[in-house]
């Protein structure tokens, strides 16, 4: 079994160890239902899981949030109807990079990030890929809000104005509120998209579930990753199942809010 390579000293989460692979557990005369139950069974390859399985959730989680707050801070900024002429330059900065990231692989800008922008020894690479991912998320999430509030009726704001609120008090109480219930459908998307996207990292030499899985069935014989594949598949849509559970929740408390 391999360990992946440390590129340059970047810190990363891998295991102490190299994990045999499924091979030289007799992997050729194995079941795939006797290797699949293996996994689970054998400590070193459960760990093994377990150590990717975290990796995954630490990088969704935080470029979860960075692409929520870098998302709503653009949709605001391009929004923004302002007299001043330097407000042009901003708007200007926020449509360049929601075009330039939607336009781009985010393979590619993965790889830009770790090799280019955040190529320092010693730099955590799992720093590096929640920047990269929160900033890919960010342009999508920024298109998903823009959407919500144009999506709120002209004479909320009017009706807003005509209390005496000024503009940034009529978004923040009455426009943002109504938005929040339109995008959360495909905010959830984003979301679920975000976290089959980070099986990509191992590109750049991180210890992820997907590297994980290759990494337990690593060995001559290809049938054996069928197996941690599949646990890890089984993972990932426990992942997504949760996180759709949780937005029907939240959707479901938001439609109770309305009828009150």
């Amino acid at each position: 079994m391999q360990e992946p390579p440390i590129d340059h000293g970047r810190t990363m989460c891998a295991p102490t160890r190299p994990v045999m692979g499924i091979t030289a557990e007799r992997g050729n005369h194995m079941t795939f239902f006797e290797k699949f139950t293996l996994i689970f069974t054998n400590a070193k390859y459960l760990d093994s899981m377990l150590t990717g399985l975290r990796m995954t959730l630490a990088i969704s989680v935080g470029a979860a949030v960075l692409g929520l707050i870098l998302g709503t801070i653009v949709a605001l900024v391009g929004l923004a109807k302002s007299k001043n002429p330097l407000m042009k330059i901003p708007k200007l900065i926020c449509a360049l990079y929601v075009t330039v990231v939607r336009g781009t692989p985010m393979a590619l800008q993965l790889f830009i990030m770790a090799f280019v922008v955040f190529a320092i020894r010693g730099f955590p690479l799992v720093v590096t890929a929640i920047i990269a991912f929160g900033i890919n998320s960010g342009a999508y999430v920024s298109e998903n809000i823009r959407g919500g509030i144009l999506s709120v009726d002209i004479g909320q704001t009017e009706a807003g104005r005509s209390l005496g609120l000024s503009s940034a008090a009529t978004m923040w109480y009455i426009v943002i509120p109504q938005a929040i219930k339109n995008v959360i459908p495909s905010i959830g998307n984003e979301l679920i998209a975000l976290i089959k996207e980070t099986s990509i990292v191992s590109m750049i030499g991180m210890y992820d579930l997907t590297a994980a899985a290759k990494n337990v069935g690593s060995g001559q014989n290809l049938a054996n990753y069928l197996a941690p594949m599949s646990v890890a598949a089984l993972f990932y849509l426990a992942i997504v199942y949760l996180l759709t559970f949780i937005i029907k929740i939240i959707e479901g408390r938001l439609r109770q809010s309305d009828r009150r």
